[in-house]
């Protein structure tokens, strides 16, 4: 999550509230407005609402290379080890379960 600077100088500062014993209850955006005594150490870390968006874009377009990459070794490591991925644990005829390449 990042802070993210609105067009009048607010920050939404991202938020975590969990319970005495560590579980998550929720996130949360909390408003800080200038002149908040916490204000200035969050506004260096800030990003605007266009910037936010690009990296979400950015992001967005680098994770679909990585999930094609990913699921190509996967596909790899099935078709290696005599799984069927279609059926992930059925070994096909012929196929070991784990030999070497």
């Amino acid at each position: 999550m990042y802070v993210v600077r609105l067009a009048d100088g607010t920050l939404r500062v991202p938020q975590t509230l969990a319970s005495e014993d560590g579980r998550l209850i929720g996130n949360a955006y909390v408003e800080v407005s200038p002149g908040d005594p916490d204000y200035e150490r969050w506004l260096a870390e800030s990003l605007t609402e266009e910037e936010w968006a690009d990296r979400r874009r950015r992001w967005l377009k680098e994770n679909d290379e990585l999930e094609r990459e990913f699921l190509a070794f996967k596909a790899e490591q099935e078709t290696w080890t005599g799984r069927d991925p279609q059926e992930p644990g059925r070994i096909t005829p012929g196929g070991s379960g784990g030999g070497t390449r």
